[in-house]
C-alpha cells in the first residue's frame, strides 16, 4: 500500500495519546515514530519524516517552538493536534509554520482524514508521486514558480515555502492582476467553508509568505494588500 512508505513523526508528553495515534496510524498502514517533548521531535526530524504531529503543551520545549525549529529543518506537513483551541492559539500555530489543526478530543476518522489530505496534497506539490512530469514554470521579476512542483526560486536561489504558502503563491502568481478576497484564498488553497474567522488564518500565511519572498516585507513588492478587498500579485 502507499501508506507503508509514509513515516509519521508524533510528539507529545503524554504517553497514552501517543500510543492512542500511534496504534490508529499504524493501522492504515503509516510508520510512526514518537517524541517525548518538543526537544525529542526536533531531533528525531530527517528527510524520512513525511509529517509531523504535534501537541503544543510540551515540556522543555513547546510545541511552537518546536514547530518554528522544524520549519527550518523540512518542509514537510505539521498537525497541531491540542487541547488549546481560542484562536489566538491556531493563530500561533500558523505563525510558527504549522498547516494544520485538530483539537482535543479529536475524532479518529477526523484524524486520518487530515492526515491522509495533508498527505496527498504535499506529495503532488512536491512533485514526490510523478517526477517524470513536465515543470511548468510562471516568471516575473526574478521570481519564478513551478506550477506542477513546489518549487520556488528568487534569483536562482530555491526558497523553502510550506505546501499552504506554495498553493497561495501559485494560486496568486497564475491570475496575476486578479484581486483574491480571503475568502477567495481560504476556500481556494484549504479546500473549506470560509469563517470570519478565517481571514486572519489567511493574514498571519499572507504575512509569512512575505517574510520569505520580500526584501522589505512591511513594503511588499510582489503580494499587494488591496484594502477593503484583498491580494493582487501584479504583473
Amino acid at each position: 500500500m502507499m501508506n507503508a512508505a509514509k513515516t509519521i513523526l508524533i510528539a507529545d508528553d503524554n504517553h497514552e495519546i501517543r500510543e492512542i495515534v500511534r496504534v490508529l496510524l499504524e493501522s492504515e498502514q503509516y510508520h510512526v515514530i514518537e517524541a517525548i517533548d518538543g526537544e525529542d521531535a526536533v531531533n528525531k526530524v530527517d528527510d524520512t519524516i513525511d509529517l509531523i504531529i504535534l501537541d503544543i503543551m510540551m515540556p522543555r520545549k513547546s510545541g511552537f517552538k518546536a514547530c518554528v525549529e522544524i520549519r527550518e529543518l523540512t518542509s514537510a506537513p505539521i498537525l497541531f493536534l491540542t487541547a488549546k483551541t481560542q484562536d489566538s492559539d491556531k493563530t500561533l500555530a500558523f505563525s510558527a509554520g504549522s498547516d494544520d489543526y485538530l483539537s482535543k478530543p479529536f475524532s479518529y476518522t477526523e484524524l486520518v482524514s487530515r492526515v491522509k489530505a495533508l498527505l496527498r496534497r504535499y506529495y503532488v506539490y512536491k512533485g514526490k508521486e510523478d517526477t517524470s512530469a513536465p515543470s511548468d514554470v510562471i516568471t516575473f521579476n526574478g521570481l519564478s514558480v513551478s506550477t506542477t512542483v513546489n518549487e520556488v526560486r528568487m534569483n536562482e536561489k530555491e526558497l523553502t515555502l510550506t505546501e499552504i504558502e506554495y498553493k497561495l503563491l501559485a494560486l496568486m502568481a497564475g491570475n496575476r492582476n486578479k484581486i483574491f478576497s480571503a475568502q477567495n484564498l481560504y476556500e481556494s488553497v484549504w479546500g473549506e467553508p470560509y469563517f470570519y474567522s478565517c481571514n486572519n488564518t489567511v493574514m498571519v500565511h499572507i504575512r509569512n509568505l512575505r517574510m520569505k519572498l520580500e526584501k522589505d516585507p512591511q513594503n511588499p513588492k510582489f503580494i499587494k494588500t488591496v484594502w477593503g478587498k484583498g491580494y493582487r500579485i501584479e504583473s
